[in-house]
C-alpha cells in the first residue's frame, strides 16, 4: 500500500492524518462508502450550483473529486488512518472554492463576507464511517485541518458547526459539518449563531 509521507500532526497519537490528495483514491472511496448521503454528495454540494449539482450523478461528482484530488496545490481535504485503515474524511481548503457558501444561510452569517479571500479557508464537511465513529476521529481531523490551513497560507480558519445541545437528539447525518465542541476543542471560537443549533466559528492564526 502506498503510505503518503506528509503527515499531519494529530491530536491522537492513534491516528495519522495525511493530505487526501497524497492518498490512494480507493482509500478515500472506502471512506465515502456506496450508501448514504458521502455516496451521492463527494463533497460537491458546496462547489457547484444548485441546478449543476441537482443534474450530476453520483458517478460524476465521485469524479470531480478524484479530479481536484489530483490537482496541485492544497485541499481539498484531508484522510484519517488508523493504521493502514483508512476512517475519516475532512473537506479543508480556500472558502473561495466553495461556490455555493456565500447563498448558505449558515456561513453568510460570517463577519468576514468577502468569500473572494483566499486567507480565509473553511472546514465543510466530515465523513466517518459508522464503525470508526466516537472514537475522536473527526476531532483529530478538526485539529490537523488547522495545522494544514496554517501550512498552506491560512490567515483564518472558519467552520460552520452543529450545536447538538441546541436541538433534541438531532441524527447523524445532520453532523456533517462538525460539531461546537470538537472546534472548540481545535480551538475555534463562536462568532455568529444565524440559528439556533448551527455556529460560524472561527480560529484566526498567528503569521
Amino acid at each position: 500500500m502506498h503510505e503518503p509521507d506528509d503527515v499531519i500532526a494529530s491530536v491522537d497519537p492513534s491516528l495519522r492524518v495525511v493530505p487526501a490528495g497524497e492518498a490512494p483514491f480507493a482509500d478515500v472511496e472506502a471512506v465515502f462508502g456506496t450508501r448514504g448521503d458521502p455516496a451521492t454528495c463527494w463533497c460537491q454540494w458546496y462547489k457547484l450550483r444548485g441546478a449543476e449539482f441537482r443534474a450530476a450523478e453520483p458517478g460524476e461528482l465521485r469524479d470531480r473529486l478524484a479530479a481536484q484530488l489530483a490537482e496541485a496545490g492544497p485541499g481539498p481535504g484531508l484522510l484519517a488512518y488508523d493504521g493502514e485503515t483508512p476512517v475519516g474524511w475532512c473537506a479543508v481548503e480556500p472558502r473561495p472554492a466553495l461556490v455555493r457558501l456565500p447563498h448558505s444561510p449558515v456561513a453568510s452569517a460570517t463577519p468576514d463576507p468577502d468569500f473572494t479571500d483566499v486567507g480565509v479557508w473553511s472546514v465543510s464537511c466530515f465523513v466517518i464511517p459508522r464503525a470508526f465513529r466516537r472514537r475522536g476521529v473527526a476531532t483529530a481531523l478538526a485539529a490537523a485541518a488547522v495545522a494544514y490551513a496554517h501550512e498552506h497560507g491560512a490567515r483564518v480558519v472558519e467552520a460552520y458547526a452543529v450545536d447538538p445541545a441546541a436541538r433534541s437528539k438531532p441524527p447523524a447525518a445532520e453532523l456533517f459539518p462538525g460539531t461546537v465542541s470538537m472546534f472548540a476543542a481545535a480551538g475555534f471560537v463562536e462568532v455568529a449563531r444565524p440559528k439556533p443549533h448551527r455556529v460560524v466559528m472561527r480560529r484566526v492564526l498567528a503569521g
